[in-house]
């Protein structure tokens, strides 16, 4: 069937569409976002409740001249949809297909490559200023959620924007997960008002009249001013914008096309900067995001299952629902950051594109198999064990409990836990305050947002020498959320931090251990683990493991392996694939990056002419950094290791890691178990080294 969506060559097309026919558009844009995201997941909820807005700026924009920068990027889907990657939206955070975030490599109408909150509108006031330098005439707009505003960065630049007066829209997407609900209809008639030309006309005409009032002129007017300013800031919730210099419009309904279509052409007639204020719904137009809004707000969701549309009275279709009004529950999966399995009736894995979009009911998908806890919900698990027994216990988030686990850290031990909202920065130096004070605090933030935090680190933690346990959540690669997402940077960071120990488990089970050992030294304390699920060990007794410890999972006189993190896993599988070709190859288990366990790896390395080492991190300074001026430093003295060559794999620091599922990932950075191998092959065979067994003693061996 041929539909309006379809139709579009571009933004500019929707100048031509009628109220009814945008209406259409926008249910088949929904249609669209919430079929793609059933199997390929996503950040469903924001992107469906901008959906109208999207539709109002690209009908008055004209992009990519004029520029439309969204704040964290994570509600550009309906935007992705009406530039042109519709036939590719099938491929939405897939290996080498559309991102889940804007990417200027994919169209000239994305003009940031965001991922982070609070960065929008910095970018935006400096394509303004780069505007007005060259003397240019793009309309500039920044979509920017209640939620990124309250970041500092946010904060910083609104003060900026209104001191310079620069020209430019700002568009709040209030959802109402953080500013609180306008106070009634008098905001709404005040904004009416001074969108009106009548308002703009005689406010200047009364100023030039008042100001030229023999003596008092001057004074009279600064008094009318304020007093202006006092009555229309009287039931208006944005008297801080106000305040600052900046124009506020508000509160706009959000899904009402024809006043968005209104107020954005009216606000762009007028002059400096302006923010509108528009409220919008999360999930809007898919009933169980509607009602669960946390759950389906990002990447990872609950199982989804789609029904067959019905035709709206108004000739709009009705938006996808479940057959009940009430939502789908939230799985474990999902309120651990984890995807869960696709649900019956859901767009199966390999289905063509468009399948589910066109009314016809999905065939079931196959039932996922169970899946091991992840690594999050093990760690909040013993996390909530210790504070059982130690009230000093304190846990900490950056807007992201459901993501990190505590939320059930949260219903257990409410008033010991604190989530910040989006400021990385306060939640670490709050921590410090915390320990300072006597507390244990546990700072939980994914890896990518912890960069946010290095001077905080550096200065309020590190400095201090304090025992703040730093939760490095989704560290290593994440997947689908791409460049912006992925943990491989904090490794580097940290190693050059004095007191810092910087650690990683093997598995799920040693991350209980040193979850134990952060919990009982005295110092700044790193406990780095990923997104990926655990092994399936059972639970066993556990000890802490003594700092700067390693161990020997395997000894071998050709090769060794020496990982940092679950990796080591794969060392074992790489281990015993080159055992079966007559090498005889050892594994450490590092567990920590600093301090290292340098005598045990020494001892491990002499005499053998490669030493391998695996981290899930970039390379430069990394882990595997540390290794080689481990040995490089002993060869020194110690001419057992002078013929010792050592090799470092993991994520190339010439580029970022783009989207993909984590798998896909891997093998095209050669760092699944197979990539390990060929790369240890590839360099022993550079060396002209040769294995000191053969292949049939091995395998005799192996089968006795």
């Amino acid at each position: 069937m041929t539909t309006l969506l379809s139709r579009l060559n571009g933004p500019g097309d929707l100048r031509g569409l009628d109220e009814g026919q945008l209406a259409i558009l926008a249910a088949e844009i929904r249609e669209t976002i919430v079929g793609t995201v059933a199997r390929t997941g996503g950040h469903l909820g924001s992107s469906l409740g901008v959906v109208e807005l999207t539709i109002a700026l690209h009908r008055l924009l004209e992009s990519p001249h004029d520029k439309l920068v969204w704040d964290t990027g994570h509600q550009a889907y309906a935007h992705k949809l009406l530039t042109g990657r519709l036939d590719r939206f099938h491929t939405l955070r897939q290996l080498d297909g559309v991102g889940g975030f804007p990417r200027r490599s994919e169209s000239e109408h994305d003009v940031f490559d965001g991922g982070h909150a609070g960065t929008g509108l910095s970018i935006a006031e400096g394509l303004a200023a780069a505007r007005d330098l060259r003397h240019g005439q793009e309309r500039i707009a920044v979509v920017v959620g209640d939620a990124a505003l309250m970041t500092g960065l946010s904060l910083e630049a609104l003060n900026d924007i209104g001191h310079r007066g620069t020209q430019m829209l700002i568009v709040l997407n209030d959802n109402e997960m953080s500013i609180s609900p306008t106070v009634g209809a008098f905001s709404t008639y005040l904004s009416k008002i001074k969108l009106s030309s009548a308002w703009l006309q005689s406010k200047t005409a009364y100023d030039r009249l008042v100001e030229r009032i023999p003596f008092i002129g001057p004074a009279a007017l600064m008094w009318s001013q304020r007093i202006r300013r006092s009555v229309v800031n009287l039931a208006s919730p944005g008297q801080l914008f106000e305040d600052l210099g900046i124009t506020y419009i508000g509160v706009i309904p959000g899904h009402d096309l024809r006043m968005l279509n209104e107020t954005f052409r009216r606000v762009m007639q007028l002059k400096g900067p302006v923010l509108v204020h528009v409220r919008t719904q999360k999930g809007r137009g898919y009933r169980p995001a509607e009602t669960d809004q946390i759950s389906f707000h990002g990447a990872a969701l609950p199982p989804m299952e789609l029904s067959p549309r019905a035709d709206a009275h108004d000739g709009a279709r009705a938006p996808l629902t479940l057959p009940t009004a009430a939502p789908a529950p939230a799985s474990p999966a999902a309120a651990s950051g984890q995807p869960g399995p696709v649900a019956a009736g859901a767009i199966p894995p390999g289905a063509p594109h468009g399948a589910g979009s066109n009314g016809d009911a999905l065939a079931p998908a196959e039932p996922a198999k169970a899946r091991q806890p992840n690594y999050t919900a093990v760690f909040v698990a013993e996390l909530m064990r210790l504070a059982a027994d130690d009230r000093r216990v304190v846990a900490i988030t950056a807007g992201m409990p459901t993501g990190t686990g505590l939320a059930r850290f949260q219903a257990s031990y409410p008033d010991r836990f604190i989530d910040v909202g989006i400021a990385e920065q306060h939640a670490v130096t709050m921590a410090a305050g915390m320990a300072i004070a006597g507390l244990r605090p546990v700072v939980a933030i994914y890896s990518t947002f912890l960069q946010r935090a290095f001077d905080q680190t550096v200065h309020d933690v590190c400095q201090n020498d304090l025992p703040v346990l730093i939760a490095v959540d989704r560290a290593g690669l994440v997947g689908e959320d791409g460049t912006s997402h992925q943990g491989m940077f904090t490794i580097p960071a940290q190693r050059q931090l004095p007191y810092l120990v910087v650690a990683s488990p093997k598995d799920e089970q040693e991350l209980r251990a040193l979850l134990h050992t952060a919990m009982a030294q005295d110092h700044p304390f790193a406990l780095h683990y990923p997104r990926d699920a655990g092994f399936g060990l059972p639970e066993a007794g556990l000890q802490p493991i003594p700092v700067g410890r390693g161990e020997v999972l395997r000894e071998g006189r050709d090769i060794v392996l020496v990982g940092f993190g679950p990796i080591v896993h794969r060392a074992l599988e790489v281990a015993d694939a080159l055992a079966a070709e007559g090498w005889s190859v050892g594994v450490i288990n590092a567990r920590f990056a600093k301090p290292l366990d340098r005598e045990l790896i020494l001892d491990e390395a002499r005499g053998k002419p490669l030493v391998v080492t695996l981290e899930e991190s970039v390379v430069t300074g990394g882990f595997g950094s540390a290794v080689l001026e481990a040995i490089e430093d002993a060869r020194l003295t110690d001419a057992k290791l002078r013929a010792t060559t050592v090799r470092i794999l993991g994520i190339p620091a010439e580029r970022f890691v783009d989207h993909g599922s984590v798998g896909d990932l891997r093998r095209m950075l050669r760092l699944d178990a197979a990539g390990i191998a060929d790369q240890v092959r590839e360099t022993a065979s550079a060396l002209g080294l040769e294995p000191s067994l053969a292949p049939t003693i091995v395998e005799h061996a192996r089968a006795g």
